[in-house]
C-alpha cells in the first residue's frame, strides 16, 4: 500500500542508503546510479508544487528527473530510528486519495516522540528548543517545560565547546544537513563522566520553502563508538611512539598521544639507569631507586601545573599509589579529593593535584620481562570522570607497547654509548702543537655514528701527516672498523709511502674487511651492513713548504692564506674506501705559505641547504676561516663549530685545523757530493762542522759522523748520481742521503770474515729509527736521532 514502505532512505548527510523499485520507476534511475550519492540533485523546490493546497504539518517534498520535471509530488519525509540508535530519513508517497495512512503522519510522529531511543529536538530559527521527545528529556534530566525556549547548549555541556552551536547555525543558514559527529556531552549542572554521543541535524522548511528551524538528534554512542575512540587513541600512540630510538623522545610522544584524547594530564617517569642505557632493575623496585621525570603534558590549561620539572631525578615517596604500583606491578585507579590520605606523604604532588583540579588518577607500570622500566600517571578532571575497566585495559596495552619501544631505545643508547667509548679510546690523546704545525681539532659524536677519527702523525724529515676519516654506520662494529683502518694508516705511514699509494693500500684493507663481513653467517646482521668509509690524507713539508693531499670519497680541504683569502683544494678524488671500482687514487702537491691554515673536515660540519637536503655549503666554512685568521687555531676551530654545527646531526662531526710553520733556514744544511769514494770523508767533515755550529753534544756528533759516512758510502757504491746529503735539526736530528738509483738497500747481518755489509746495521744501532722513502726521482735513506734537552727547551 502506498505510504507503507519508503520510496528511498537517506542518512543524516543526505546520502541515499536505500532505493526501491517504485523510486526506480518514478525517476527512471537504477539503484546503482543513486546509492551512495547525495539526494540533493533530485530534490525539487517546494515552489514547484505550490499550486497544491498545503496542510499544516504535511512536510511534503517533490522529486524531479534528469530534465528537471517534477515526477513525484506530495512526498512525506519521516525519521526512522535504527536498531543501533542512529537515525535515517524515509521518503514516503502519500495515499492516492489524499487521506493519511493509519500508521503515518501524526500517529508516526507521536510514536517516534514517545518511544524512539533517540533524543529529538525541534529548534526555532533562534536555535531555541521548541519541542523535545521523551528520550531527549530523559537525557538532559529536565522536563519539557523547563527546557522550552532554552538553547541546546544551555541544556548540555558539549566538548569541544562551541562546535555543536556552530554546526546548528551552519545547518540553519545553508540548509545542508550535518553528518553525524561524535562529541562528549554532559547535562549542565550534573557531575560525572561525560557521555559520548552522535549529534546530527537538518533544516526544517514548510512546503513553500519558508525556514521553520532545525531538527537535531542526539544518540548515545555504543560499543562501536567506544571501540572507534580506542582505535583513535591507538592510532595516535602508534604515530608518535616508537618512531625514534631515543628514550626521551619516545616518552614525549606518549604524553602527546594520550592528552587530551584519553586523559587531561599525563606524566612519564623512567628509572634513571634506563635513560642512560643500563639494564632495568628486576621487580619489585626498591624504594630508593631514583626515577627521572622524562615527559609531562596537561591539556586545555594555559598554566601547566606539575609537581616536579621535567628531567628531575628522585625516588618515589612511600606510601603512595606510585610506589605501590612499582612494588607489586598492579595498575591502580584512584579517586582524588581534598581528603585523600596518601597526599600527605607527597606534598609537592598534592599541591599540583589540587591546583590542576584533577579528580581521578590511573597509575600504570612500565614493565618488560619482569623488569621495571618506569611509570605512567594519567589524570582526569571531574568533567572527564573516573577511569573504568576498559580504560585500564587500553592503558595496559599502551604501556606494554611503550615499554617495548623504550627497551629498544635503551638497547640503542647502550650500544651507542659503548661505541662512543670505544671510539674515544681508539682516538689519539690530545698533544701540544709541534714545531712545524699549530693544530687544533674537534670531534662531536653524532647520534647515529661512531666512526669519525682524526690523526696527526710525525713523519721523517720534519714532515707532518694530517688525517681525517669517517666510517659510515653506527654502533660497536663501526667503531672497531674505524680502529682497524686507523691502525692500518699508522702502519703505512711508518713505511713512509706517498699519500696516493697509502690510500690505495688502505682501500685494499677496507675491501678485505668488507669481504670478511660478506662471509659472515646469514643470520648475522653485520653481514648486511656495507662497509664504506672516506678519508683525506695530507702531508705537509715545512722545508719545501708544500702540502701533498690525496682523498678517498672525502670533501676537499680548505686552505686559508695568511691574508685571509681562502680556496678549496678541489683536486680529483678517488672512490670511497671499500670500493672495488672507480678511478685510481691521485695525489696533488701545492705550495703553502708559512702561516696558512689547512682545514680537513667531515661533511656533517657544513650547514644543511634550506630545502632540507644534506649539508654541503662549504662557503660558510670559508667565511669562518677567513675571519681574523691570525687568531689561535683552537679559537677558530671552536668558532666554526658554534657557527656551523646544528642540532641532531646523525653522523660524527670532525674538524682539524693546522697552521703551517716553516723550519728556519739555519736549522737545515744540505750538500751535493761527488759520486766518488772520497765523498764519505767530505760528508763527515761537513757534518762535523755543522753539528758544532748547532752546538750538538760530542756523543751525538760522533754517532752522526758514522751514520753519514755509511749512508754516503752505500749511495756511492750502489746508487746513481747525483748524491745529496741533508741534515735537519728540529725535534730530532735527521740525516738523509738521496740518490737517483732504484736499488733498495737492506739490513744484513755480516759474518765475521765479511769485509762489508755492515753499513745499515751500524746505522740502525746508532739511530733511534731509520727508513727508506721512494720518490719519482729516486730514493732517500734517512735516520733519526734524539737530541738531548737543551736548557730552556721543552720536550
Amino acid at each position: 500500500m502506498a505510504g507503507h514502505e519508503p520510496l528511498m532512505v537517506v542518512d543524516g548527510s543526505g546520502i541515499v542508503v536505500q532505493w526501491s523499485r517504485q523510486a526506480e520507476a518514478l525517476l527512471g534511475r537504477g539503484a546503482d546510479e543513486v546509492l551512495g550519492r547525495s539526494i540533493t540533485p533530485w530534490l525539487a523546490r517546494t515552489a514547484a508544487v505550490a499550486d497544491q493546497q498545503a496542510e499544516p504539518g504535511r512536510d511534503e517534498v517533490a522529486l524531479c528527473d534528469a530534465s528537471g520535471h517534477v515526477v513525484a509530488k506530495d512526498l512525506r519525509v519521516r525519521p526512522l530510528p535504527r536498531q543501533d540508535g542512529s537515525l535515517v530519513w524515509g521518503f514516503f508517497q502519500a495515499p492516492a486519495n489524499g487521506a493519511r495512512a493509519p500508521d503515518g503522519g501524526t500517529v508516526m510522529l507521536e510514536a517516534l516522540f514517545t518511544r524512539a531511543p533517540v533524543g529529538l529536538y525541534v529548534l526555532d530559527t533562534g536555535l531555541r528548543i521548541a519541542a523535545a521527545n521523551i528520550a531527549a528529556q530523559t537525557m538532559c534530566g529536565e522536563t519539557l517545560e523547563r527546557i522550552l525556549g532554552r538553547r541546546l547548549t544551555d541544556a548540555y555541556e558539549f566538548s569541544p565547546p562551541g562546535e555543536v552551536e556552530a554546526m546548528l547555525r551552519a545547518v540553519l543558514d545553508s540548509g545542508a544537513p550535518s553528518p553525524e559527529r561524535v562529541v562528549y556531552v554532559s547535562p549542565r549542572g550534573v557531575s560525572g563522566r561525560p557521555c559520548v554521543m552522535d549529534v546530527s541535524a537538518f533544516r526544517l522548511e514548510d512546503r513553500h520553502g519558508a525556514i521553520l528551524g532545525v531538527a537535531a538528534g542526539l544518540v548515545a554512542a555504543g560499543d562501536r563508538e567506544r571501540a572507534l575512540a580506542s582505535l583513535c587513541v591507538w592510532g595516535s600512540v602508534r604515530k608518535r611512539v616508537g618512531q625514534t630510538l631515543d628514550v626521551l623522545a619516545t616518552c614525549r610522544g606518549l604524553v602527546d598521544a594520550l592528552v587530551p584524547g584519553f586523559a587531561d594530564a599525563a606524566v612519564v617517569e623512567v628509572v634513571d639507569a634506563v635513560v642512560r642505557g643500563e639494564e632495568p632493575p628486576l621487580a619489585p623496585l626498591d624504594q630508593g631507586v631514583p626515577l627521572r621525570r622524562v615527559a609531562f603534558r596537561q591539556g586545555d590549561v594555559e598554566q601547566q601545573v606539575q609537581a616536579h620539572p621535567v628531567n628531575d631525578v628522585r625516588a618515589l615517596p612511600f606510601p603512595t599509589p606510585y610506589a605501590q604500583t612499582l612494588a607489586d606491578l598492579k595498575p591502580r585507579v584512584v579517586p582524588l579529593g581534598p581528603d585523600t590520605p596518601w597526599l600527605a606523604a607527597d606534598p609537592l604532588r598534592a599541591r599540583a593535584i589540587r591546583a590542576s583540579g584533577v579528580r581521578a588518577l590511573l597509575v600504570m607500570p612500565l614493565t618488560l620481562y619482569g623488569t621495571v622500566i618506569g611509570l605512567i600517571s594519567l589524570y582526569r578532571t571531574e568533567r572527564a570522570g573516573l577511569f573504568d575497566e576498559k580504560d585500564v585495559a587500553l592503558a595496559k596495552e599502551v604501556a606494554d607497547y611503550t615499554a617495548l619501544c623504550i627497551s629498544d631505545a635503551r638497547h640503542y643508547t647502550r650500544e651507542h654509548t659503548i661505541a662512543a667509548t670505544i671510539q674515544r679510546h681508539l682516538l689519539p690523546p690530545w698533544r701540544p702543537s709541534g714545531p712545524t704545525v699549530e693544530t687544533a681539532s674537534v670531534l662531536v659524536p653524532g647520534n647515529q655514528g661512531a666512526g669519525g677519527w682524526v690523526d696527526i702523525l710525525n713523519l721523517p724529515n720534519a714532515r707532518t701527516a694530517l688525517v681525517v676519516g669517517e666510517v659510515a654506520g653506527q654502533g660497536i662494529h663501526t667503531a672497531t672498523t674505524m680502529g682497524q683502518l686507523r691502525t692500518a694508516i699508522h702502519t703505512l705511514a711508518t713505511l713512509d709511502v706517498d699519500p696516493d699509494e697509502l690510500l690505495a693500500r688502505l682501500n685494499d684493507t677496507a675491501t678485505r674487511l668488507a669481504s670478511e663481513r660478506a662471509a659472515l653467517p646469514i643470520g648475522d646482521p653485520l653481514r648486511h651492513q656495507p662497509l664504506t668509509a672516506s678519508c683525506v690524507y695530507a702531508v705537509y713539508d715545512p722545508i719545501a713548504r708544500t702540502c701533498t693531499i690525496a682523498r678517498a670519497g672525502h670533501p676537499p680541504p680548505v686552505i686559508t692564506h695568511p691574508d685571509g683569502t681562502t680556496e678549496i683544494f678541489d683536486h680529483p678524488s678517488g672512490p670511497p674506501l671499500g670500493s672495488t671500482e672507480g678511478p685510481p687514487f691521485a695525489a696533488t702537491t701545492v705550495g703553502v705559505a708559512e702561516g696558512s691554515i689547512l682545514a680537513l673536515y667531515t661533511i656533517s660540519l657544513l650547514p644543511s641547504c634550506p630545502s632540507g637536503h644534506p649539508p654541503g655549503k662549504v662557503d660558510s666554512l670559508r667565511e669562518v676561516l677567513g675571519d681574523r685568521p691570525e687568531r689561535p687555531v683552537q679559537e677558530i676551530c671552536d668558532d666554526a663549530l658554534y657557527r656551523l654545527h646544528g642540532d641532531n646531526r646523525p653522523t660524527d662531526t670532525v674538524l682539524l685545523l693546522a697552521r703551517t710553520r716553516a723550519i728556519p733556514a739555519d736549522e737545515v744544511a744540505a750538500w751535493y757530493l761527488d759520486h766518488h769514494p772520497s765523498a764519505a770523508g767530505t760528508a763527515r767533515v761537513r757534518a762535523r762542522e755543522q753539528l758544532a755550529t748547532w752546538g750538538v753534544d760530542d756523543e751525538t756528533a760522533y754517532a752522526t759522523e758514522v751514520i753519514v759516512s755509511e749512508l754516503v758510502t752505500n749511495a756511492v757504491c750502489y746508487g746513481s748520481p747525483p748524491v745529496r746529503l741533508r741534515i735537519i735539526k728540529h725535534r730530532v736530528l735527521t740525516c738523509e742521503v738521496h740518490d737517483t738509483g732504484a736499488l733498495a738497500p737492506r739490513l744484513r747481518h755480516a759474518r765475521t770474515v765479511d769485509e762489508g755489509g755492515r753499513g745499515l746495521f751500524i746505522c740502525a744501532q746508532l739511530a733511534q729509527t731509520w727508513g727508506i722513502r721512494y720518490t719519482s726521482d729516486g730514493k732517500t735513506v734517512w735516520t733519526e736521532q734524539p737530541l738531548p734537552l737543551q736548557p730552556g727547551r721543552s720536550g
